[in-house]
């Protein structure tokens, strides 16, 4: 049964957003997975999932028309709504299939949530930012996105309730993996992380047995930071 992590919070108000969807959206979102392709992707899921999740409906409304550009964007509490490219990016390393357990540290938005959710994983997703985890989770609901969990937590340590995992994504940048996730990983699980300071690398963990872990280092990209004990 799918279950929820929620809190209330008194006298809370969160700008309204128009839900919808149109045509030119969608026509939109295909110019766009069109886009990221020539840049390299070329799972056809992730493609489609990018052109199914409506990226615009996750960002104020004043800003829909950067939607839909293949560029990071500022949020709420000082973070950003990824790069799509990025995205579909870290997406294509977890090779998700259908039920996977996938832990998520940083759900932000939530368009990486609802993009592994449309791939049909099984999603626990951790945010330590007190704003966007209030505004995130009104989103959810009305959008009817439904992780297994949405948890207010230092992601650091990962959710251990739920462990092991098939994959765990990480969308912040860290100064080293931190070796709770490590340990939360399956065997034949893939842990993706960008690590480094102000430039991180992008950085593939593959769980190959209790104690064997293989590493692989696939570009540079810069993200906020991801910060420990902050809860």
């Amino acid at each position: 049964m799918t279950s929820v992590y929620f809190q209330t919070f008194p006298n809370f108000a969160i700008k309204a957003r128009p839900l919808k969807d149109t045509l030119k959206h969608k026509g939109m979102r295909n110019k766009l997975a069109d886009l990221i392709a020539l840049k390299g992707i070329s799972d056809k899921k992730v493609l489609d999932a990018v052109r199914a999740v409506p990226r615009h409906l996750f960002m104020d409304s004043s800003f829909e028309g950067h939607a839909y550009q293949d560029k990071a964007f500022p949020i709420a509490a000082e973070q950003t709504i990824s790069q799509p490219y990025t995205v579909a990016f870290q997406t294509e390393l977890l090779q998700v299939a259908p039920r996977d357990k996938i832990l998520e540290i940083g759900t932000g938005s939530g368009y990486q949530t609802a993009i592994l959710l449309h791939l049909k994983a099984q999603v626990y997703t951790i945010e330590r930012q007190l704003e966007l985890f209030k505004r995130t989770n009104i989103f959810f609901k009305k959008m009817g996105y439904k992780p297994k969990k949405f948890i207010f937590g230092d992601g650091y340590k990962g959710f251990s309730e739920a462990a092991p995992y098939d994959g765990i994504i990480v969308t912040a940048g860290a100064p080293e993996v931190p070796k709770p996730l490590m340990a939360q990983l399956k065997i034949g699980g893939r842990l993706v992380i960008p690590v480094g300071r102000d430039e991180q690398v992008m950085t593939l963990i593959l769980r190959k047995s209790e104690k064997e872990f293989e590493r692989r280092e696939l570009g540079a990209f810069r993200f906020v930071p991801l910060l420990e004990d902050k809860n």
